[in-house]
């Protein structure tokens, strides 16, 4: 697969990705969530780079005020509508990139879903600006739960190609990696159930940089920030190098204090990523 441009982030999506069979796995996700953070339905949750809503909107249903944040126009301007149409007062969306708000201490839970756009910038150094924003916009104490795709994984396992059947179409994802930047290629294509189907070319990838469990520790100790728990699916598997999905749950110390034995190799990895991005 060839990279598509650095900014494909940017101009990458549709409302055609509601017919992507791992959309319909959005209530079991976010009850999976409330259940491993011991939500209670008080807290206030910031979900960034949200898409068209849909976690936004089911956590809104159950009672937590939200706020979405994507850059996608047409995904606020969808999730707006629908949460009108199910008369939601406590839910709100922002068009935005996300480097650019600027809460600070706000939130008790900042979620970044299906990637939530961890590692889709151009440079290490931009992909660190995330991790700067989910934890000024953290409470002290605040919790950070991400899901997105395990660079140890990556390593072993890539070049490969993986199904997904859902109820309307059958998923093909494809993955090659880049060791040197330690850059996921993904692409993919839907097949409609009931049409022709011919065999799908895939030739553009998006380009995604990937972490490891142990690049996140670093990464979140230098934010004050320390991992929890971490799983492989959203019924509660652990981690591990022979599994794709990380799920990463991690909470803001207070005080800060509590993450400082971490701080000193996170200060020096966080150098390297910068040096080397």
């Amino acid at each position: 697969m060839k990279a598509k441009p650095s900014h494909w982030y940017k101009e990458n999506w549709s409302l055609e990705i509601k017919k992507q069979s791992w959309s319909e796995d959005t209530g079991r996700q976010v009850d999976f969530i409330i259940q491993t953070l011991h939500l209670n339905g008080s807290e206030k949750i910031l979900d960034l780079a949200c898409g068209y809503g849909r976690h936004a909107l089911r956590f809104a249903e159950k009672g937590y005020t939200v706020t979405g944040i994507d850059i996608t126009k047409e995904y606020i301007l969808d999730a707006k509508i629908n949460a009108g149409k199910m008369s939601l007062a406590n839910v709100s969306f922002i068009h935005e990139d996300i480097r650019n708000i600027e809460f600070s201490g706000e939130f008790d839970v900042v979620l970044n879903l299906a990637d939530g756009a961890v590692g889709y910038l151009e440079t290490d150094e931009e992909n660190l600006k995330i991790f700067d924003v989910i934890s000024k916009a953290l409470k002290p104490g605040g919790k950070h739960f991400m899901d997105i795709c395990n660079a140890e994984f990556a390593e072993r396992h890539f070049p490969m190609r993986s199904w997904d059947a859902g109820e309307c179409s059958l998923s093909l994802s494809a993955f090659e990696w880049v060791p040197e930047t330690r850059i996921m290629l993904f692409g993919g294509a839907e097949l409609p159930y009931g049409e022709p189907t011919k065999m799908p070319v895939i030739r553009e990838g998006d380009p995604i940089r990937l972490y490891s469990p142990a690049e996140l520790k670093t990464i979140m100790a230098h934010r004050g920030m320390k991992i929890e728990k971490t799983f492989s699916d959203f019924s509660g598997k652990p981690a591990g190098y022979n599994e794709l999905q990380l799920i990463v749950y991690s909470t803001k110390c207070t005080p800060p204090a509590a993450c400082d034995q971490d701080i000193g190799n996170a200060s020096a990895f966080h150098h390297n990523l910068i040096s080397n991005g």
